[in-house]
């Protein structure tokens, strides 16, 4: 795997936690308070990779509250097997693994197949599961709710992000839908097949609409407001196959690509590759506090932290 700065290496600390260690000195990555994201994003950085059981990690989240990622695993098994054995670690922003199976399908009485895609409302963490969305507390990992989606012939449930009236908005890659969750029913907010298969959602709070990224062969992703019919593209990147989507300011969006393996940046409707990486990066997480994203990787069991820019 590349490093992009030659005058740092990684290594570890007590502990087992990621490293740099530059100039001779060991620093576990942290950080202090708060930053904005800078308009030049300089040159990222890869700061370190975990690994240490991590099996088909699909999505992350940054909790600011308690200052950890969450990550979501597939586990063995194909991708869409109702197998109850996936599993969702809690990671410390230094890499250390805090708990593998924080939440565990079959243990608590829960029930993961193949998470994707979280968000975090209260104390509430909630996962796109194959045939619900799933809740616990993001706290002490019990189970909250589970939600159930098969009644509306849910296929690939996939991401999920909350909107301005509280519920929650779930994309279903394989039917072209977005799911309405408020309390404990799912209803469909919307359904288009011109949506190409939507992945990532995002709400982008500067232009009050979602964002949507098609996994489809389009480069390009689409606004949409709920209760409105229809969806417009809002922005085209020279790449495909998106995953991941995290808005980092007015008309600027983080992406991840898997048609070429890279963080696309999007700015002002345009969108650029901003690194490549040496893997097919699915849903990232946003380290708000040190203007860090984590890439997770299915099928290379891992998931790298990057720099991205420096603290304002």
């Amino acid at each position: 795997m590349m490093e992009r700065r030659g005058s740092s290496r990684k290594g570890k600390c007590a502990g087992g936690a990621l490293v740099l260690m530059a100039l001779g000195a060991c620093s576990l990555l942290g950080g202090g308070g708060a930053g904005g994201w800078p308009a030049d994003l300089g040159q990222p950085a890869r700061l370190g990779v975990v690994e240490g059981g991590l099996a088909g990690p699909e999505s992350v989240r940054y909790d600011p509250d308690q200052d950890v990622y969450f990550v979501t695993n597939f586990n063995t098994g194909p991708g869409n097997a109702r197998d109850n054995n996936g599993f969702i670690s809690r990671l410390s922003p230094d890499g250390a693994v805090l708990q593998l199976k924080f939440i565990e399908g079959g243990a608590n009485g829960a029930t993961l197949h193949a998470p994707k895609g979280m968000a975090i409302v209260g104390d509430t963490l909630w996962a796109a599961d194959l045939d619900a969305l799933r809740g616990f507390n993001r706290r002490t990992g019990a189970l909250v709710a589970n939600v159930d989606l098969a009644a509306l012939g849910a296929n690939t449930p996939n991401d999920v992000a909350q909107g301005p009236d509280g519920a929650l908005y779930v994309t279903d890659t394989g039917l072209g839908r977005v799911y309405r969750v408020a309390g404990r029913t799912a209803t469909i907010a919307h359904a288009d097949t011109a949506l190409n298969r939507p992945n990532g959602i995002a709400w982008d709070r500067y232009r009050s609409r979602f964002l949507l990224l098609p996994f489809g062969g389009k480069q390009e992703i689409h606004g949409w407001r709920p209760g409105q019919a229809a969806h417009e593209v809002v922005a085209r990147s020279p790449a495909g196959a998106f995953d991941g989507i995290e808005v980092i300011g007015p008309d600027r969006f983080l992406v991840t690509s898997q048609n070429d393996s890279s963080v696309q940046i999007i700015a002002g409707g345009v969108g650029r590759e901003l690194f490549p990486v040496a893997g097919r990066p699915a849903d990232l997480g946003l380290d708000t506090r040190r203007n860090r994203i984590a890439l997770p990787y299915v099928a290379l069991n891992r998931v790298e932290i990057w720099q991205i820019g420096n603290r304002e």
